[in-house]
């Protein structure tokens, strides 16, 4: 790393989903698989969204993680989870701009504070943990450039809420159950619907 005192900061904006068709139950809890099909639509980020920001500095002494203005403590197991899969696959990060070079050996030594906000209620049947996980992979991601798509993304949020895999995607998602109880096969499972595949879903339900 060039130098000590720098902070490196993304930010990311990601909307909420609502379940057309829900997901009862899971058959893993742990890698949340579902047990049947679901289908949601993506609703639009400048009404209903959560912004994100993450930041890293040697001068961090561990992870914290502030929501809507709180505290909150990042010992549970879902935003663990998160954190070290999306480590695993952090990369060299260069910016010129600013005289910060990491390592990609560097990020595990390294710690991240998160400052999330959601722009709606909380915990109010809105899917703020879908957005709020999905919003928080993406910008992870984005701070140590992990290269995984939005596929290989999706199952990492999933692990924080389900539903949080639909909201790295817009317009209607249909999350397939699939067959696999593979972390890493499962999310190529997760489909976009077209307009007209919308049409003929609400004509047969």
């Amino acid at each position: 790393m060039v130098g000590q005192k720098w902070v490196r900061l993304v930010t990311a904006q990601t909307p909420t989903n609502i379940a057309v068709i829900k997901y009862w139950g899971k058959r893993d809890e742990t890698l949340i698989l579902p047990v049947n099909d679901s289908i949601s639509v993506t609703l639009d980020p400048n009404h209903l969204c959560t912004t994100t920001t993450v930041a890293v500095s040697p001068a961090f002494d561990r992870d914290r993680m502030w929501l809507n203005g709180k505290e909150i403590s990042l010992a549970g197991g879902r935003y663990q989870n998160c954190l070290r899969e999306i480590r695993k696959r952090a990369t060299d990060v260069e910016d010129k701009g600013n005289g910060i070079r990491i390592a990609k050996n560097d990020w595990e030594n390294l710690h991240v504070h998160i400052a999330s906000y959601n722009n709606f209620p909380t915990a109010a049947g809105l899917a703020s943990s879908a957005a709020g996980f999905a919003c928080l992979v993406f910008a992870l991601a984005k701070l140590m450039n992990v290269r995984e798509d939005e596929g290989q993304l999706s199952s990492i949020a999933r692990q924080g809420s389900g539903s949080a895999c639909r909201s790295l995607y817009g317009g209607f998602v249909k999350w397939i159950m699939g067959n696999v109880s593979s972390r890493y096969d499962y999310p190529f499972f997760l489909t976009h619907l077209g307009m007209n595949a919308a049409f003929d879903l609400f004509c047969k339900y």
